[in-house]
C-alpha cells in the first residue's frame, strides 16, 4: 500500500507525494431541477430555469460520481484509490474549503470541471493521526473560468469510544441574529441523494452510531455551507465574491440547526450553531 502507518501518525511515502499534481477532467450540464429540489427541501421556493442563474455553491448538485455497487467501500464512498490517494486511514470527511466567483454560472450551460491534486500533509491531532488532502476545481462556463475552489479532505482512524449528543439547551443564542433549521432524517437523505453523496453517516443510523461512533446521523458539511452562503448573500443583498468555510464540530439530526451572522468590517461571519456549539464557521464578502 501506498503509505504506512508510524506511531506518530501516517508517514508519506514517495508514491504518495507522485499522487500531487494529478488532474481529472468531467463535464456536466447544469439542470434547474437540481436546485429546485434542493430548495424546497429547505423550506424555500424553487424556481430556477433555464437561462437563470445558478445559486451560488449550487454546483455541489452536479459533477455526479456514480459507482457500481463493487466499486464502493464499506463507508459509503467510492472505494479508495483512482484518482485519490488510497490513504490508510479509514474515516474520511469533507473538513472545509474557500471559493472565489469570478461570475455566474447558468441553468442549462454545460459545464467543465478540472480537478487537480494540489498537496497532501500528515499531521498528529489529539484523536490521533490525520492525513489533509486539498483539492483545487476550477469550473467553467460557457463564458469562461466561474469559480475556483479548494476542498480540504481529511482522512482520521477509527473511532475509539463513543461521541456524546452535544449538551445544552436547544435554545437559538443570543448573539447572530439567529434563523433556525431542523435538520432531520428526511432532509439528509434528500440532500445525501441530490449530491450522490453515499457517505453511510448522513442516512443509516446504526452505521452511523454502531461504526463510526456517532450519537445521531450527522448533518452533511457542504450543506451547511451551502445553508450559510444563502445567508450570507442575503445578509449582504448581492452575490458572493469568496467564501471560506470550516468545520468545528459535527452537527446531528433532530437538533435545531441556528443559522447565524455579524459583520465583520467589509466581511460577514457566519456560523451554525447546535446547542451552544459552533459546528461550521465560515466568512463571506
Amino acid at each position: 500500500m501506498p503509505g504506512r502507518m508510524t506511531e506518530g501518525g501516517v508517514a508519506m511515502d514517495s508514491e504518495f507525494a507522485a499522487w500531487v499534481g494529478r488532474q481529472q477532467v468531467v463535464t456536466d450540464t447544469l439542470d434547474p431541477l437540481r436546485s429546485n429540489a434542493l430548495l424546497r427541501a429547505l423550506g424555500m421556493p424553487g424556481a430556477g430555469q433555464a437561462g437563470g442563474e445558478l445559486p451560488q455553491l449550487h454546483h455541489w448538485l452536479h459533477f455526479w460520481d456514480v459507482r457500481e455497487p463493487q466499486e464502493l467501500g464499506e463507508d459509503g464512498h467510492p472505494a479508495k484509490g483512482g484518482f485519490l490517494p488510497p490513504i490508510p486511514l479509514p474515516r474520511r470527511m469533507w473538513a472545509g474549503g474557500r471559493l472565489e466567483f469570478r461570475q455566474p454560472l447558468h441553468f442549462g450551460e454545460r459545464v467543465e470541471k478540472i480537478t487537480e491534486i494540489k498537496s497532501i500533509a500528515a499531521k498528529s491531532g489529539r484523536s490521533g493521526p490525520l492525513v489533509f488532502v486539498t483539492l483545487e476545481h476550477r469550473i467553467s462556463g460557457e463564458s469562461g473560468l466561474a469559480v475556483i475552489e479548494e476542498q480540504d479532505l481529511v482522512y482520521r482512524e477509527a473511532a475509539s469510544a463513543a461521541m456524546p449528543m452535544p449538551a445544552g439547551a436547544d435554545t437559538a443564542p443570543a448573539a447572530g441574529d439567529p434563523q433556525t433549521v431542523m435538520p432531520d432524517p428526511v432532509m439528509l437523505f434528500r440532500y445525501s441523494a441530490l449530491t450522490m453523496n453515499g457517505h453511510r453517516i448522513h442516512y443509516d443510523r446504526p452505521y452511523a452510531t454502531g461504526e463510526e461512533a456517532y450519537p445521531a446521523l450527522v448533518v452533511h458539511g457542504p450543506l451547511q455551507a451551502t445553508i450559510l452562503a444563502a445567508r450570507a448573500r442575503q445578509d449582504l443583498g448581492r452575490n458572493l465574491r469568496s467564501f471560506a468555510f470550516r468545520g468545528q464540530s459535527p452537527a446531528f439530526d433532530s437538533l435545531p440547526l441556528h443559522v447565524c451572522s455579524e459583520r465583520a468590517g467589509e466581511a460577514l461571519e457566519v456560523w451554525t450553531e447546535q446547542r451552544g456549539s459552533r459546528n461550521m464557521v465560515a466568512t463571506a464578502s
